[in-house]
């Protein structure tokens, strides 16, 4: 089911973010609590208003900034971003979508995405590949590099990567890459990359059971984190191939985090504890387990004895 808000609930909460006030009625209380705000609301003789402005993505400026060729959608409050553009009819058409909330935003392995209102980065990029699905094992890895790399070049320098897509600090998760693949006719493939960025606020341990982190608030705007990555992830989709994975099997040792640490993999009821040795060309994690090399291509990890 797609969920959105009517014209004019848009209409009201962009005028509060924007530190209007509006008419205090009880459609304004009923949007405030949906998403959340109620306890962020003053209220007066004139009305409502919001203690503090929310500045919310600039659609306009992402428009300009990225590629005419990619449609933009930006939405108030939507069921997940990634959703949003699966349910599209199968092409190579490029499309990104931003939601400011996520009423069923989606992680890793059915896992719920956790983020308030106007706070966070709730990005999805689709577009085409030449490449069957099956020469695709790597791309996830390509994009966390490329998208470790924008943070690192915006001044965030701690950011790095945690197999297989978790974007990390030393001290807690960051973000997330979600990838959903569609075979297209002629052996091309239709890709829908999700991320999920905390820009300025992070859900306790006992929403997401790990330790999360956030960039940190008025550092960089969510605005500009779209805009580069859009840019970032609408290039790897143009330029990836199999033959790649050699310079970002590279890159990933160095933005990973965990490399040459011992770390433990689950995998269902199976824990593994073994050397991280970094990932082979199809993005599969490498471990040294003993003097035995073992590869693995799905799993969570962590460092051992560490609850990241």
């Amino acid at each position: 089911m797609f969920l959105a808000l009517t014209v004019n609930q848009n209409k009201l909460i962009t005028n509060l973010c924007d530190g209007q006030t509006v008419p205090d009625s009880k459609d304004a209380w009923q949007t405030l609590d949906l998403l959340g705000l109620s306890a962020q609301v003053v209220t007066s003789k004139g009305g409502l208003h919001l203690a503090k402005k929310i500045k919310l993505v600039d659609a306009e400026q992402v428009r300009v900034a990225i590629s005419a060729e990619v449609a933009f959608e930006h939405h108030l409050l939507i069921d997940s971003t990634n959703n949003a553009l699966m349910s599209k009819p199968r092409s190579k058409n490029r499309v990104a979508c931003v939601a400011e909330m996520q009423g069923a935003g989606r992680g890793r392995r059915g896992r719920a995405w956790v983020s308030p209102f106007g706070q966070n980065l709730a990005l999805s990029f689709m577009g085409g590949i030449d490449l069957a699905m099956s020469q695709l094992e790597g791309l996830s890895v390509a994009i966390g590099v490329e998208l470790v790399e924008v943070l690192r070049n915006l001044g965030f320098r701690d950011v790095g990567v945690k197999w297989p897509n978790d974007l990390i600090t030393k001290t807690g998760k960051l973000g997330g890459i979600l990838i959903e693949l569609d075979q297209l006719p002629g052996g091309s493939s239709r890709v829908c990359v999700g991320v999920g960025l905390n820009v300025a606020a992070a859900p306790n341990f006992q929403e997401i059971d790990q330790v999360a982190v956030a960039l940190g608030s008025g550092l960089v705007s969510r605005t500009e984190l779209v805009i580069r990555f859009v840019g970032a992830i609408d290039t790897v989709l143009s330029r990836f191939s199999p033959v790649m994975m050699s310079q970002y099997q590279a890159r990933w040792g160095a933005l990973d985090l965990y490399y040459g640490q011992s770390v433990r993999v689950l995998q269902g009821d199976e824990s593994v504890t073994g050397r991280n040795e970094g990932i082979d060309m199809s993005g599969c994690l490498v471990l040294d387990v003993e003097g035995d090399r073992r590869t693995f291509s799905a799993g969570e990890v962590s460092l051992r004895g560490s609850e990241l």
